[in-house]
């Protein structure tokens, strides 16, 4: 799948154990209420060229 936008980006959550964990247990719970393997993408919001 290819997401193509200049209005996101992938968040670098290396350093940010707390926020992976809350991903993980997010996915966990999907997974149990819907049966399916689920991943969850974390993006954060670019500035827009242009805009002031």
């Amino acid at each position: 799948m290819n997401i193509l936008t200049d209005n996101y980006k992938l968040a670098s959550l290396n350093n940010d154990e707390q926020a992976v964990t809350v991903i993980q247990e997010a996915e966990a719970t999907i997974n149990r209420i819907t049966g399916n393997k689920i991943t969850l993408i974390a993006y954060e919001k670019t500035e827009n060229k242009g805009s002031k």
